[in-house]
């Protein structure tokens, strides 16, 4: 069996979904979708109270993030698109790879497309390629208590919780892992 390699960056062809690799350019995808303040507070990644602030970032700074992980080799980055209608939708992220553990990270966001089964395919996507072609034997993530779209969305996919846990912001989470493939 090979180690994982994450700097192989592969489009990802689902029946709903399609996952592109990001690159800088995504950003005129995500920049408007990264304003949903379901996405933010879903997420955790909601720094500033300010309407007139929705980002946490500056779309110069974003897109040299995203160019940084378009060739990094501790995660890939993927563009979720609808595949009927060609709309960005969100994003799904492995990171944090130990190829020491064959482990990693797992976190997603999609804005304003639910109910039609695309985080569920997107999430099967994603533990797919981890599991079947990075060889990994662990994918991690957490998923806010008031977040059960996602619960649902993980325990379907196979997921299981393990322990909750507090953040620094006093909110709490329940880890969830897949410690073998569904």
């Amino acid at each position: 069996m090979s180690a994982p390699d994450f700097t192989r960056k592969p489009v990802l062809d689902g029946r709903l979904v399609r996952f592109v690799p990001t690159t800088r350019d995504s950003v005129d995808h995500l920049w408007p979708l990264l304003a949903d303040p379901e996405v933010g507070r879903l997420t955790g990644s909601v720094h500033s109270g300010a309407p007139d602030q929705p980002h946490r970032f500056t779309r110069d700074r974003l897109e040299d993030i995203y160019d940084a992980w378009s060739t990094a080799d501790d995660r890939t980055v993927w563009v979720i698109e609808e595949r009927e209608t060609g709309r960005v939708v969100g994003e799904s992220v492995l990171n944090d790879v130990d190829v020491e553990n064959l482990s990693c990270g797992f976190r997603i966001w999609i804005s304003g497309a639910t109910g039609r089964g695309l985080g569920t395919e997107a999430t099967w996507l994603t533990v797919r390629h981890a599991f079947e072609e990075q060889h990994l034997h662990r994918v991690a993530l957490e998923v806010y208590a008031f977040n059960p779209r996602a619960r649902h969305v993980y325990d379907t996919v196979g997921f299981r919780h393990e322990a909750p846990c507090v953040t620094p912001s006093g909110s709490t989470t329940a880890g969830s892992t897949p410690t073998s493939w569904p």
